[in-house]
């Protein structure tokens, strides 16, 4: 028995010594795993401080900031050097939310829709607002953000980042207020008006209030540029542009159309009614004296005004009213303002259509010359003619000069067409002179496009040269209001035109604003007595002073004088007795084709000394300013 328990005891021990071993080696290979999971631990978290390192340091180094919210969307922390980056202390921002922070974000649509986001948990990228930093700078920020959740899954608050985007702002307003404004002058471009124009047209809807707008186009800014060249003409641009801005309300809307012309949008607000006053300060505005180097310049402007609501004109014409009505300004003189009517519209179209007709009349040869005699008051003789356009129309017939000359003079055709002119009766006054009849001069009007033309008395010497015309035989009309803006050049040029040999005559004398004392400097030969003087001497006080004294200042000088528009045999004899020199006008003959003038020399028509001859037909008016071609 003993043996049986001492052998029992022995194999009891075997088995515990190999459970001891075994749970030995158990213990080692755990005691292992522990000691690696430690020394993995170790590393992870030596890697996660250098990443956080790497992350701290590519903040600091970058633009950005980071920032953490709590689950009351206030912040906890900041940082990547915010304060210097962003320009505000760290405390005022910690422990609010951003749209406490900047109490403006619920007042935009953009900042309610970012709360709502937020306030739904959910991530948001590149939200942009304003302030203003501690220095009272106005700053631009873009932040992006992410939710962050414990681990139940309940919402723990925010986390994202944050960068100062103000010179990216600036640049971009830089380039918007570049694409919707004027470069020369700063004022708003097209686009931006209609921009405005339709808020002024929803805001007149809602209120009831008016809307006008008013084109205005400067009276020939062309000479300006032509004649002291374009940087003085950008310098009489801006200066308008400031008085317009400077006559009008902050309200309104001074806007550069294109070239020389603006556009205003006044609206009426409250008790400030519209009225045309505010029309005639802008043209007193823009009439005042300008500076262009050491030259004083006078321009004036015409102004066509549209009216919104109006049965007359829809929201989107009222910048296409407003330029007919301009238009209207213009043919009624310039240095005017018209409202639109719908009859404008019907004068546009006759305007189109007689643009469209003109730029292939001259090509088809439909232009014709007519010559109105011009006559010696001491010997009766026609002593010259002046040459006056026709346009012969196929459709629209015989069409005066009134419809198609303004037209002509606004296109720039002026040119070609007065070039015609001059070339046409040079050469039929050569003709007649060959043919045997006397020699007479022929008088021909230069239109102000002509005379701003650098190659002006070149042109002249080339006329003569081929019809080979005697320079003395030819007179140039030029009025008054040609020069008399800028004396010196003019001067130049006229002594010019008058070393080729030609005479020189100033037409309607004394309807311009020139001064008498720039007289004696021109070289002129002939002054015209504009037929306005003309028409009352016998009836009219003040224009039998004007007419003698035109007089006796041309003999004073040694001009001769003609009167132009005579009509009757009263106005006939009273320029006699006053010593006028010549006449023109239909009390002798109206205007007439070549064929019919020359009639008139081979019957050696005249006027007989002191005695009167019946009118050749009802007096109508031609051979005016408004006729000159």
């Amino acid at each position: 028995m003993s043996a049986a328990w001492i052998q029992a005891s022995s194999a009891r021990a075997q088995r515990i010594q190999t459970l001891v071993r075994k749970r030995t080696a158990d213990l080692k290979r755990i005691n292992r795993r522990l000691v690696d999971d430690m020394i993995a631990r170790e590393r992870t978290e030596k890697a996660l401080q250098h990443s956080e390192q790497r992350f701290r340091q590519l903040v600091s180094m970058s633009s950005d900031w980071y920032w953490e919210q709590d689950r009351d969307f206030r912040f906890t922390m900041v940082t990547g050097g915010f304060t210097e980056k962003a320009g505000i202390v760290l405390e005022r921002l910690l422990g609010r939310t951003r749209w406490e922070f900047i109490d403006s974000i619920p007042d935009s649509e953009a900042g309610r829709a970012h709360i709502a986001q937020v306030r739904a948990h959910q991530p948001f990228a590149n939200f942009e607002y304003q302030l203003r930093d501690d220095n009272g700078d106005t700053r631009w920020f873009c932040v992006n953000g992410q939710p962050v959740f414990d681990e139940h899954g309940g919402f723990a608050g925010y986390r994202g980042t944050g960068s100062d985007i103000t010179e990216r702002k600036l640049t971009e307003q830089r380039v918007h207020h570049v694409a919707q404004h004027d470069v020369l002058t700063g004022l708003p471009n097209r686009s931006l008006l209609q921009d405005r124009l339709s808020q002024a047209i929803a805001q007149s809807s809602r209120s009831g209030n008016p809307v006008w707008v008013m084109l205005i186009d400067l009276d020939r800014f062309k000479f300006v540029n032509d004649s002291m060249g374009h940087k003085a003409g950008d310098v009489l641009l801006m200066t308008v542009a400031a008085r317009l801005r400077a006559c009008l309300r902050d309200s309104d809307t001074v806007a550069r159309l294109s070239g020389d012309e603006f556009v205003v949008l006044v609206s009426e607000h409250g008790e400030q009614q519209l009225t045309p006053a505010i029309v005639e300060r802008v043209m007193n505005a823009v009439a005042q004296p300008v500076l262009l180097g050491t030259k004083e310049f006078f321009v004036t402007c015409s102004i066509g005004v549209s009216v919104y609501p109006s049965e007359s004109t829809p929201a989107d014409e009222l910048i296409e009213h407003a330029d007919i009505a301009m238009y209207r300004a213009k043919k009624l003189g310039r240095n005017n303002f018209q409202f639109y009517s719908p009859a404008m519209n019907e004068e546009s179209l006759e305007r189109v259509r007689i643009e469209g007709a003109l730029r292939n009349a001259l090509e088809r040869d439909e232009f014709v010359l007519y010559y109105q005699p011009q006559l010696d008051m001491k010997t009766g003789k026609i002593v010259g003619m002046e040459a006056l356009i026709r346009w012969q129309h196929p459709e629209l017939g015989m069409v005066p000069p009134g419809r198609f000359v303004s037209i002509a003079e606004e296109t720039g055709l002026i040119v070609p067409i007065g070039a015609w002119v001059m070339r046409t009766a040079c050469a039929q006054n050569k003709a007649w002179q060959d043919a045997g009849f006397d020699k007479l001069r022929v008088a021909v009007n230069l239109s102000a496009r002509q005379f701003g033309a650098p190659d002006l008395v070149e042109d002249i010497a080339a006329v003569l040269a081929d019809t080979g015309l005697e320079p003395k035989y030819l007179e140039i009309e030029l009025t008054e209001s040609l020069f008399m803006s800028d004396i010196t050049p003019a001067v130049e040029l006229l002594h010019r035109m008058k070393a080729l040999g030609v005479n020189l005559s100033i037409d309607d004398f004394g309807t311009g604003y020139s001064s008498l004392s720039y007289l004696s400097r021109f070289p002129i030969d002939v002054l015209k007595i504009d037929r306005s003087f003309v028409a009352d001497i016998t009836r009219d006080a003040n224009d039998e002073a004007i007419v003698t004294s035109i007089i006796a200042l041309a003999h004073n000088l040694k001009l001769a004088v003609i009167a132009e528009g005579v009509e009757t045999g009263e106005q006939l004899d009273y320029l006699r007795r006053h010593g006028c020199d010549e006449m023109q006008g239909y009390y002798f003959s109206r205007p007439v084709p070549a064929l019919e003038f020359e009639q008139l020399l081979r019957e050696g028509r005249g006027l007989r000394p002191h005695e009167t001859i019946a009118p050749a037909e009802p007096a109508i008016a031609d051979g005016g300013a408004a006729n000159s071609y």
